[in-house]
C-alpha cells in the first residue's frame, strides 16, 4: 500500500515537473528559474479557477496531476465564484500574482501557461473551460 502511494506521488510530481518544464521551454528559461514557471502556472490556474462556476472548476481540476490539484484548490473560496473578470482585469491580476518582468508581459505569461495546460487536458474539457470565459477573455484561450 505504501509503495502505491509513493508511486502515485512520484507520478504526480513527474507530470507536474513536465508541465513546468513545458512552460520553461516555451520561454527559454533554464530550470534554475523554476520559481518563475511555478508562479506563472499557479497564478493563471487560480484565476481560471475563480472565473469558473464550481462544478466546471472541479471537472477541470480532475484533469490535473494530484500535486497540481492541491495548488489549484489552495485558498479556494467556492462560495465566492465565479468572479467576473474581463481580459484587462485578468491580465492585471496576472501581473499582481506574477511579479517578474518577462518578455511579452502578462499577456505572454497567460498565453504560455494556457498553451501548456491545453496540452495536458482533454480537448473536450478545454472547450468547456473556454466556453465559461467572457468573449474578450475567451479569445486569449487557445
Amino acid at each position: 500500500m505504501a509503495e502505491q502511494l509513493i508511486s502515485a506521488f512520484e507520478s504526480s510530481l513527474d507530470k507536474t515537473n513536465l508541465i513546468l518544464k513545458d512552460i520553461e521551454q516555451a520561454y527559454g528559461w533554464p530550470k534554475e528559474q523554476r520559481n518563475q514557471s511555478y508562479a506563472a502556472l499557479r497564478t493563471v490556474l487560480h484565476l481560471l479557477r475563480d472565473r469558473m462556476p464550481v462544478e466546471q472548476s472541479v471537472e477541470f481540476a480532475q484533469q490535473l496531476p494530484v500535486l497540481l490539484r492541491g495548488i489549484y484548490f489552495d485558498g479556494w473560496q467556492p462560495e465566492s465564484v465565479p468572479i467576473k473578470l474581463n481580459r484587462d482585469d485578468f491580465l492585471y491580476e496576472v501581473r499582481q500574482g506574477f511579479p517578474f518582468d518577462v518578455e511579452g508581459g502578462p499577456e505572454r505569461v497567460v498565453q504560455v501557461v494556457l498553451d501548456t495546460l491545453r496540452q495536458h487536458v482533454t480537448q473536450g474539457e478545454w472547450q468547456d473551460v473556454k466556453s465559461q470565459m467572457p468573449r474578450d477573455l475567451g479569445r486569449m484561450i487557445p
